[in-house]
């Protein structure tokens, strides 16, 4: 059968594609290696045209044409034209930020293409007769392929054989999942949760579902920018509205009210600017998450948003499950006990038969086939329904020799005698998992369970098969190390409460024999109280592990779910960091933030302790940045409402910038760090950094106004202001290298004796007066008076932070709901 239907060109919009002759090839065969061929020249190839990815000219440019930049360049070529050379040392901070950015994007980029391209997704399809596996993107219009549980189907597609049981949650928002028989659509985007079928593809490449939806859904995938980029972003522009009219003014005032000569004037005022201009805060942070992901890429994990590195950082609950994360996910059976009134030989050749009429497309069944030496099956199905998680069994026709169910007891009984319930709990409780055997008897609708899915009453216990899974050798050790650090580890898993209690308490976490059995969570309010009182849950459904992760956001968590399945979906793209295995489904991987190469989650400690490292070392790191920024900005503020000279010249900020504030912010920014991030960024590093900028302005205004009354030189007043500044910076370097280990003293002394040499060797280009006896008097008891000021700031500061503890103590019980509220806007 042969139609013929025009497509929408995608690679080459301006020229019409040919018209392509629809084929329905036999199910066994595929396409011919000419009808492919043909079909890939006439641009009929599952190719998705994707302009997102950063190129090295982009990166290169995203990196010099900056705001900023612009503003520097434009002081740089005024200063020029004034003939003041010595104060363009600024611009040298400026092309090592530039170049650093480029370097750590561009080594990021070529870590990260080569991850995808060990991680790209593949497709098995039939051609010629033979099952081979391709790219996706080489998949081409009527190409049979298969698809299996755990696959995401890359192109809208018709089945031709077989069934499958598919989640269509992410193209409908309904996580219900449907039964795909011979005729019935598959849209792609979505994920097969069981099941094996050969399918026809109908719509490929820009054509296709997918490629309309994954750009709404890479969208909406995109979580909110987290605290300390959406604070910088803030930051970044309140300070570019403000700083034109700012130079502006702070011009008018040097050079049209206090009469200065325009030189003096421009430099007076490109100091100011240059000095509210946080240059290497932004691109700090941006390196130093460029950097993690590097590291992250060489430790096998692949970053898909450099932002999740930071909630990630914040974490303080850890959602996983138990197979393939608390244990191995490779299982075994490790015995079949029949039960009274059958007998052991009919139990073994219904289970056998059980078994080899099934697909092997989860653990579960991987384990019971290779149970049996011979995998073929003494009497053939005559229809099959596979697991879901949603029933938690699958169920088997065998025609004449009746029909068996094999699932979880509780799903398939609607009571049981004390006699089995007993025997359950006690192989349950060693932390291995049962499932029940069982005949079943039709009553009214044959159809019941193998379409609806709907049990009767007449379900006759045979067996129970018993599954084991070793517990991982660094469970232990990993799960120690999140309660060391303040992380509540939550076990969610779809097996028997008790089964994975044992499995949690053997592997050393915390309070595991607080369980509970997640079907008797029947309301939202259950789920809330149960999130907060327990923490193991078993049996639970897809959508209760997304409902369970909501409800630990809303009592204010951050919240990490790690998991490896389709069923694992919804609940990771609602958790604020995502970490899924490799060797799981690969929508697992598509959805989440994080994705584990190796599959190995005794790594997560190290993932962790990268992303509390970069956030940590760049909040200390900030305040130095913001010492200069809030200084410089009140500073301008006072001169301009007082009508008075700005003390400090452009070279002097830039020295104190680059040994001060820049070169061993970088350095600190590398440093291993581990501790919980807590608190809001920017109200974190303004903390630390408002005393040292007060002590800054207060001492350099009291410093004029010493030299105003001794009438002191401009040049002199200037060196003064610059040595009390730089000191006052050098001691905001000390209290951001404490704890001062051997590396920390060696950076500290280094930069100290930088910058005596600097003022020593080149004075003139720095523009540093020498000090005669009235300036040397001003500047020594202003030097020795920094350190009482400066500590008497921090007391103050340390009272009102007691204060507002007090007080958010006293608000709490009524406004309680606020700083969360607060902190997702």
């Amino acid at each position: 059968m042969t139609d013929k239907i025009k497509f929408r060109k995608q690679a080459q919009p301006e020229l019409p594609r040919p018209e392509c002759q629809r084929v329905t090839p036999d199910p066994d065969v595929g396409l011919t290696q000419a009808q492919v061929d043909e079909r890939i020249a006439g641009g009929y190839a599952n190719i998705v045209t994707d302009d997102s990815g950063l190129t090295t000219g982009k990166i290169i440019r995203s990196n010099i044409f900056t705001y900023f930049n612009m503003i520097f360049f434009i002081l740089a070529l005024v200063l020029l034209y004034e003939g003041s050379i010595n104060n363009l040392t600024f611009l040298g901070v400026v092309f090592v930020n530039a170049i650093i950015g480029i370097i750590q994007e561009l080594r990021s980029k070529r870590e990260l293409d080569k991850l995808k391209l060990v991680s790209a997704p593949v497709t098995t399809v039939i051609r010629e007769g033979r099952e081979v596996q391709v790219d996706s993107e080489q998949l081409v219009l009527d190409d049979v392929v298969i698809f299996s549980a755990g696959s995401q189907i890359c192109a809208d597609a018709v089945v031709l054989s077989g069934e499958l049981t598919v989640n269509e949650s992410l193209v409908t928002g309904e996580s219900d999942e449907i039964k795909k028989k011979s005729g019935d659509a598959l849209l792609s985007g979505s994920f097969v949760v069981s099941g094996q079928a050969k399918a026809r593809l109908d719509k490929v490449g820009d054509d296709s579902f997918a490629a309309q939806l994954s750009r709404d859904a890479k969208k909406i995938k995109k979580k909110q920018q987290p605290g300390m980029m959406k604070s910088l972003t803030r930051l970044i522009q309140v300070i570019g509205i403000i700083i034109i009219p700012f130079a502006a003014l702070m011009f008018w005032n040097q050079y049209k009210v206090l009469g200065l000569p325009e030189k003096v004037s421009v430099e007076n005022t490109a100091a100011s600017i240059i000095g509210m201009i946080p240059e290497g805060l932004y691109l700090l942070t941006s390196v130093a998450l460029a950097a993690s992901t590097v590291r992250l890429a060489r430790k096998d994990t692949l970053v898909h948003d450099m932002k999740c590195i930071e909630t990630l950082a914040r974490v303080d609950v850890l959602c996983v499950d138990k197979t393939g994360t608390i244990t191995q996910p490779e299982m075994k059976v490790s015995q079949i006990l029949t039960l009274p009134g059958e007998t052991e030989s009919e139990v073994e050749r219904r289970v056998k038969d059980f078994a080899a009429n099934m697909n092997a497309d989860n653990e579960t069944m991987k384990a019971l086939k290779a149970h049996f030496e011979d995998p073929r099956p003494e009497t053939k199905a005559v229809r099959v329904r596979g697991f879901s998680s949603a029933t938690k069994y699958s169920a088997v026709d065998l025609g004449k020799q009746g029909a068996y169910l094999l699932g979880a007891p509780e799903m398939l009984l609607s009571e049981s005698t004390e006699d089995l319930r007993q025997l359950i709990e006690e192989h349950s409780d060693q932390g291995e998992r049962v499932l029940l055997f069982a005949s079943y008897e039709f009553e009214d609708e044959k159809e019941d369970i193998f379409e609806k899915g709907n049990l009767g009453q007449v379900v006759i216990p045979m067996a129970l098969v018993i599954f084991s899974n070793a517990i991982r050798p660094q469970a232990k050790e990993t799960f120690a190390f999140f309660k060391d650090q303040g992380v509540k580890i939550k076990v969610i898993s779809g097996d028997n409460p008790r089964t994975a209690a044992k499995a949690a308490e053997k592997a050393g976490i915390p309070d595991a024999e607080k369980y509970v059995d997640a079907t008797t969570l029947r309301t939202p309010e259950d789920i809330k109280k149960a999130a907060a009182a327990y923490t193991v849950f078993g049996r639970v459904t897809p959508e209760q592990k997304r409902q369970l992760v909501r409800a630990l956001k809303k009592q204010g968590h951050t919240v990490a779910m790690t998991g490896d399945g389709v069923n694992d979906v919804l609940a990771l793209k609602d958790a604020d960091c995502s970490i899924a295995m490799a060797s799981g489904s690969e929508a697992a991987s598509n959805v989440s933030d994080l994705v584990l190469m190796n599959s190995d989650f005794s790594g997560m400690p190290q993932v962790v302790a990268e992303g509390r490292r970069v956030i940590n070392n760049i909040e200390r790191s900030a305040s130095l940045f913001l010492v200069k920024n809030i200084f410089s900005f009140v500073l301008s503020l006072i001169s301009l409402i007082s009508v008075s000279l700005y003390p400090l010249k452009p070279a002097q900020i830039s020295l104190v910038s680059a040994l001060m504030i820049g070169f061993p912010s970088f350095v600190l920014a590398l440093e291993p760090n581990e501790s919980l991030v807590k608190g809001k960024f920017l109200r974190n590093v303004l903390y630390r950094a408002l005393p040292a900028a007060l002590s800054s302005v207060i001492l350099v205004e009291w410093s004029l106004l010493f030299t105003d009354a001794f009438q002191i030189s401009p040049e002199m007043a200037s060196t003064v202001g610059f040595f009390l500044y730089a000191f006052v910076a050098y001691l905001m370097l000390y209290r951001v290298c404490r704890p001062m280990n051997v590396w920390h003293g060696i950076l500290f002394g280094a930069m100290g004796v930088g910058f005596i040499g600097a003022v020593i060797l080149f004075p003139g280009w720095f523009q540093i007066a020498r000090l005669d006896y009235r300036s040397g008097l001003i500047l020594s008891p202003l030097l020795l008076l920094t350190f009482p000021m400066d500590r008497a700031i921090h007391k103050v500061f340390a009272k009102i932070e007691q204060w507002k503890c007090k007080a958010q103590q006293w608000l709490e019980p009524y406004f309680g709901n606020l700083r969360r509220k607060d902190s997702e806007m």
